[in-house]
């Protein structure tokens, strides 16, 4: 299962262990066991000069981009 990255407001980040459709789900803190938020952060982008043109978006919310293989 992928680990998402979360935020306390107490206690700062942390990491869990959760299935892809629990994602945005607000997950227990491991320290004081208050709700927090997950962490969305936007990976950089890896083309050539100009970058790539978004073609379609997946299932899941992610930007396919030129040339991808991922749903090959």
């Amino acid at each position: 299962m992928p680990v998402y990255d979360y935020e306390c407001a107490r206690c700062g980040a942390f990491e869990a262990v959760r299935r892809i459709a629990e994602r945005d789900d607000p997950a227990a803190c491991p320290e004081c066991g208050a709700t927090a938020t997950r962490v969305t952060i936007g990976a950089p982008s890896v083309g050539g000069p100009g970058g790539a043109d978004v073609e379609d978006t997946g299932s899941y919310g992610m930007q396919h981009r030129g040339g991808c293989l991922c749903c090959r």
